[in-house]
């Protein structure tokens, strides 16, 4: 089946479903990627004395690693303003959306869920965009989409996960999918982290690498899994 994540940052994919990801692409599903900014705003930039554009051009190639690390069938990065997101007229930003799941026809959306994990207003308005280009699609005739869900991290995981940041999770009843991830997949995960070099830093101060385990999180928009799915693409 074909899925599709669409992402607010370059490392969103890295720091959240990147385990998941390389399970479902073991799994010979076509997983596509769409960033929506090139992440250029980052105060880590200072570090390197880079400007905005520089170091949204340096992301930019970092996520050329990712995609090969994670075996990704496409990565497509646009650039909206990053930190930006909630100044633009969302329907700008329903534009690229839009025109992005038209042309990859994905079977499975995958974005942020309703709290956005960490509460950056980026990530709020990536999910609340692509819930309504979903249901407006949906609604058009585009039955080729069958399921959107939310990558979450369980109450358990934000505890064990919030450190620089604080993180929330998703309760047990609103948690419809739990991916368990094999040795090999927790290896891309770590392997496309490391792609990230200009954000190094940040990854040694969150602690992802060792923080996340093998099991990752989904909520299922519109569906209640008791007892939780173990595939996004079971049951379709």
């Amino acid at each position: 089946m074909r899925i599709l994540y669409v992402f607010p940052h370059p490392d969103d994919e890295s720091f959240g479903p990147a385990r998941a990801i390389a399970a479902q692409v073991r799994g010979e599903h076509s997983v596509f990627l769409l960033t929506l900014t090139r992440g250029g705003a980052t105060k880590l930039r200072h570090s390197f004395g880079f400007s905005v554009e520089q170091m949204g051009d340096a992301r930019y190639e970092e996520m050329q690693c990712v995609a090969k690390v994670l075996g990704l069938t496409d990565l497509t990065v646009h650039d909206l303003p990053d930190d930006g997101l909630k100044e633009l007229d969302p329907r700008e930003i329903e534009d690229v959306v839009r025109r992005h799941v038209e042309k990859v026809r994905p079977t499975v959306v995958v974005t942020y869920p309703l709290h956005g994990i960490s509460g950056f207003h980026d990530h709020l308005v990536t999910h609340a965009v692509v819930k309504r280009v979903f249901l407006e699609l949906r609604d058009s005739g585009a039955d080729y989409l069958k399921r959107l869900a939310f990558v979450t991290l369980t109450e358990e995981q934000a505890v064990a996960a919030s450190g620089v940041h604080r993180l929330s999770g998703s309760s047990p009843d609103e948690i419809d999918c739990v991916t368990e991830a094999a040795d090999e997949d927790m290896k891309a995960f770590r392997k496309a982290l490391a792609c990230y070099v200009t954000y190094r830093e940040m990854i040694e101060e969150t602690g992802v690498r060792d923080s996340l385990d093998r099991l990752c999180a989904f909520e299922i928009f519109g569906e209640d899994r008791d007892p939780p799915l173990d595939d996004l693409t079971s049951e379709l």
